[in-house]
């Protein structure tokens, strides 16, 4: 199956978290969620297989902002990114390298 879109979106995302961080860390991390969002919106995962559907499934949980609250009006994934461990931008970052490079492979 063709994954154009998605590959694109992926590698876009990658990309907003390589260095240097001009917006800062937080901002690189709100530059990827939002390419990872237009990769996903209305995607269906079905036809993936079990280990692109789990890294998916993880990034949504790192993406979900239901329980945070925006008192600076800056958007809940600003808020949300800077509360990330080192180790959860880790994760992030290595989910987001993985789905690139699956999307970019079952593309060819």
């Amino acid at each position: 199956m063709r994954y154009s879109y998605q590959a694109e979106k992926l590698s876009a995302a990658r990309a907003a978290l390589m260095l240097p961080h001009y917006g800062g860390e937080a901002q690189s991390i709100v530059d990827a969620f939002h390419e990872c969002s237009l990769a996903f919106n209305q995607f269906d995962e079905s036809q993936l297989d079990e280990t692109a559907r789990n890294w998916i499934r993880k990034l949504k949980e790192f993406m979900d902002t239901n329980d945070v609250i925006d008192d600076s009006g800056e958007g809940t994934w600003m808020v949300k990114a800077r509360s990330f461990s080192v180790d959860e931008q880790r994760e992030i970052s290595h989910i987001i390298d993985e789905l690139a490079s699956w999307f970019d492979m079952d593309d060819v």
